[in-house]
């Protein structure tokens, strides 16, 4: 299979839609802002070489796109949602309840969740999960002993971070990101600080402990943006103290404005992340409502494009903006093909 246009482009990017499509002979997709720029440039390459409308995709959070797939079945529901994490037992359950009970999971690949700031800002060079816990959990260990947080600069608890006030961007929870980052970081800082260990001998189950690990700040420090990295580079750009998490291709386009961090001593690569070294790495996701499929025009053939080795595979235009190749893409490529549905009983 070849392609005529298949050229990362700036369009690709400024073409996504913010209001739906009036007719239903588009595609319609919703969801993930991480997964937001591989959609836009698969659909410009889609609607450029194939005999079927130009897909409109939308963003608003991996939460908000499931929930809007899970709104029922029918032109006035969306027919893909992206996804920065895999979709949740309830929400399948939510799903089930209007209608949506044939659901295909496609995995598009990986990516990197990185922590980056102004280039010409402070040293924020080198991460621990536990710097990120101290920064904006709500209770920290400080002499042995599980306090309020009192923690007002990075250097308050490391010395080797910047002597400067905590500012931190965080993804606002209808985000994907967001849940990656609870656990991947915030989780893990609990862990390693003890605070994790000191609620349970508190009396915490192992459940309401992890949720307390993953509880932030709310006097300013932790700040959530509910938009897309966009928003995110706004505030570091006009905070020049402020640290934001971001997707590794995000920031890999915008080297000119950002520097990134170290997490536990690795660099964000595509290399680091491919093999797993990365700590903060995720695999991305879109769910296709099968009952769309032969009644949306382009439908499966939009899924099967985006998943072909032109455009997912590691020398794609998806590999070029930073997309991280699934080396399973066979498998997932063939599981679209022959419209695989998840298990009902997840």
């Amino acid at each position: 299979m070849s392609f005529a246009k298949l050229s990362v482009s700036a369009l690709a990017i400024a073409t996504v839609s913010a209001t739906a499509a009036a007719a239903r002979d588009n595609v319609q997709v919703a969801g993930s802002s991480t997964v937001l720029p591989y959609a836009a440039i698969v659909a410009e390459a889609f609607g450029e070489n194939f005999d079927f409308p130009t897909p409109v995709v939308e963003s608003g959070g991996s939460s908000a796109g499931l929930k809007r797939f899970c709104e029922g079945v029918g032109a006035n529901t969306i027919d893909i949602a992206n996804a920065s994490r895999a979709i949740r037992e309830r929400e399948v359950a939510a799903c089930a309840e209007a209608g949506v009970t044939d659901i295909i999971e496609v995995r598009i690949g990986y990516d990197g969740i990185v922590f980056a700031s102004q280039l010409t800002g402070p040293e924020f060079t080198a991460f621990e999960p536990s710097d990120w816990y101290n920064a904006l959990a709500t209770q920290v260990m400080v002499d042995g002993a599980l306090v309020d947080n009192p923690h007002q600069q990075w250097a308050d608890f490391n010395g080797d971070l910047p002597a400067v006030d905590i500012a931190a961007f965080i993804p606002g929870t209808k985000h994907g990101t967001r849940e990656v980052f609870e656990e991947k970081v915030l989780l893990q800082g609990c862990e390693d600080t003890g605070a994790m260990a000191a609620m349970m001998e508190a009396g915490m189950s192992e459940d309401d402990a992890e949720g307390a690990c993953m509880a932030v700040r709310t006097d300013g420090k932790s700040v959530d943006i509910d938009g897309d990295y966009t928003e995110t580079l706004a505030r570091i750009d006009s905070n020049a103290e402020g640290v934001g998490v971001f997707g590794l291709a995000f920031y890999e386009n915008n080297t000119d404005k950002l520097k990134v961090a170290t997490m536990s001593g690795i660099a964000p690569s595509t290399e680091t992340i491919s093999t797993g070294e990365y700590p903060v790495s995720r695999p991305l996701f879109f769910y296709i409502k099968k009952a769309h499929i032969g009644v949306i025009p382009g439908l499966k053939e939009f899924a099967e494009f985006f998943v072909s080795d032109e455009i997912a595979g590691g020398s794609g235009p998806l590999a070029q903006y930073g997309l991280v190749s699934d080396p399973e893409l066979a498998d997932t490529q063939k599981m679209v093909s022959d419209e695989q549905v998840m298990d009902a009983s997840m």
